[in-house]
């Protein structure tokens, strides 16, 4: 039963979080971002949050630092939309399967040449 408590939380999170990105985050410094994966603890008193970064690394890690700076303002915004006891903290990190599923496919992809 707290497994399938904290999988929804992580879907409802993760739907939450990309709105407030996507709506309500007024910063031209965070670029593309998109919301992939969220994984809540199971006593729900953390979150990760992973993103995803369209453009070169640069500009993602400055994405990443705008998250982590706007932390306060997105849980502020999710406790307003969620209702539960305590808001789990919010941990961001950047998704990188993207990146490396390309390289593998390169790299099968110069094998088969």
């Amino acid at each position: 039963m707290a497994g399938l408590k904290a999988d929804r939380m992580d879907h409802i999170l993760m739907r939450e979080i990309s709105n407030i990105l996507q709506f309500e985050l007024k910063n031209p410094k965070l670029g593309f971002v998109t919301v992939t994966d969220v994984q809540c603890t199971k006593d729900l008193s953390l979150a990760k949050v992973y993103v995803s970064f369209l453009g070169k690394q640069d500009r993602n890690d400055a994405g990443l630092r705008v998250l982590n700076q706007s932390k306060g303002f997105i849980r502020s915004n999710l406790a307003k939309k969620i209702k539960i006891r305590k808001m789990p903290d919010l941990i961001f990190v950047q998704d990188t399967s993207l990146e490396q599923g390309n390289k593998i496919e390169k790299i099968l992809h110069d094998i088969q040449k």
